[in-house]
C-alpha cells in the first residue's frame, strides 16, 4: 500500500513540475508588448506618434530569446522606423543570429491608444 501511495505521490509531483515549467514557458515566451507613449518613447513618424526605433528593437531583442529552448538568441536588432501608434500598423526588424545569419522580425500594432501602443512580433 505504501509503495502505490509513493508512486502515486511521485507521478503527481512530476505532473504538478511539467504543469508549471509550461506554464512559465508560456509566460516568458509571449511576444506581445504594451509601452507608454511618453516624452522619452515617443517619435514622430509621417505625422503620428509613433514607439521609438530603438524601444521597439530592446524590446524585441529581450523577448525574442527568454528562455533557452524557446526562440534563438539575437543580437544587434534594429528598426528602420519608430513604430507608428496606429492598429494595423507594421515594419520588419532585423537582427543577426550566433552563427551571422541576419533575421527579419515583422511587428505589428495589435491596439493604440492616445497613453499607450500594444504590438507584437513574429519569431
Amino acid at each position: 500500500m505504501q509503495r502505490s501511495t509513493f508512486l502515486i505521490g511521485a507521478v503527481g509531483g512530476a505532473t504538478a513540475v511539467v504543469a508549471l515549467g509550461g506554464l512559465g514557458t508560456y509566460l516568458l515566451s509571449g511576444t506581445e508588448s504594451t509601452s507608454r507613449l511618453d516624452g522619452y518613447s515617443t517619435v514622430s513618424v509621417d505625422g503620428h506618434e509613433a514607439l521609438s526605433a530603438n524601444i521597439v528593437a530592446g524590446r524585441t531583442q529581450s523577448k525574442y530569446h527568454p528562455l533557452p529552448w524557446v526562440g534563438d538568441k539575437l543580437s544587434g536588432v534594429s528598426c528602420p522606423t519608430g513604430l507608428k501608434a496606429v492598429t494595423g500598423a507594421a515594419l520588419t526588424c532585423t537582427g543577426k543570429k550566433s552563427d551571422g545569419t541576419t533575421v527579419e522580425i515583422p511587428v505589428r500594432v495589435t491596439k493604440a491608444g492616445a497613453q499607450s501602443v500594444t504590438w507584437t512580433f513574429e519569431r
